[in-house]
């Protein structure tokens, strides 16, 4: 099992940062059939072979995830596409 810890800066205002965080959600749920729920400011997800969650914090988005055998091995271009959303959200 792989982990996934990205932390990514931002300065937008709460509701703005969490409708780009849904956004974002909703986005991976139809690509990938991910189920999602919010649990306060954290945004869980699932789908076979993955779990994690999505924080939000006043100045910080924080992505974990863990990642089952088969998605270990793409570890590296998940991270990156992790990345890009958030650049282009934040």
């Amino acid at each position: 099992m792989s982990q996934i810890d990205i932390r990514h800066t931002h300065s937008l205002p709460h509701a703005k940062a969490r409708k780009a965080v849904e956004e974002a959600a909703t986005k991976l749920s139809e690509r990938f059939g991910m189920d999602y729920r919010w649990e306060g400011d954290i945004l869980h997800f699932v789908r076979s072979g993955v779990d994690g969650h999505i924080a939000l914090s006043p100045r910080q988005v924080q992505v974990t995830a863990r990642l089952g055998l088969l998605l270990s091995a793409l570890k590296g271009p998940i991270e990156h596409e992790i990345r890009r959303v958030l650049d282009e959200r934040f």
